[in-house]
């Protein structure tokens, strides 16, 4: 899905929206429909720069980040989304990696991110990582 295709409601969705971000469209576009059958609202960026740009009009409540992508990679891009003024103190990122050393998860964390998945995953144990996460921003202050 392009940033064009994500459609906004006139009334509030269920979900909060949850913005995807991977280059790779097939593992983008399987964790887009996993979610969407499962009620949530889901929007999808293939790169670190198009994930900016949704960031601020979705303004999603979750992103789901893969990190080695080819222009911004997604340390820069949490990082930034952390360091936004208003949503960053409220948005949860999970890092969605093949990257699997300690150093990286320390990395992922140290920039802001809220959790880990490493790749690969099966869809139900994202999902249920999805709504933690989606719970655990719901109390936050």
């Amino acid at each position: 899905m392009d940033a064009g295709e994500y459609s906004v409601h006139d009334e509030e969705p269920e979900t909060p929206p949850i913005l995807v971000v991977d280059d790779n469209h097939d593992n983008a576009e399987i964790i887009r429909q996993y979610l969407e059958n499962r009620g949530y609202s889901v929007c999808v960026a293939h790169g670190g720069d198009e994930a900016l740009t949704l960031f601020e009009r979705v303004h999603p409540t979750l992103v789901l980040l893969d990190v080695m992508m080819p222009d911004r990679d997604g340390w820069e891009v949490c990082r930034l989304m952390k360091q936004h003024p208003v949503l960053g103190k409220t948005v949860r990122v999970i890092m969605v990696t093949a990257l699997d050393a300690w150093e990286d998860k320390r990395e992922a964390l140290q920039l802001g991110a809220d959790d880990y998945v490493e790749k690969p995953f099966d869809l139900p144990t994202l999902a249920r990582i999805v709504q933690r996460n989606l719970d655990r921003g719901r109390v936050a202050p």
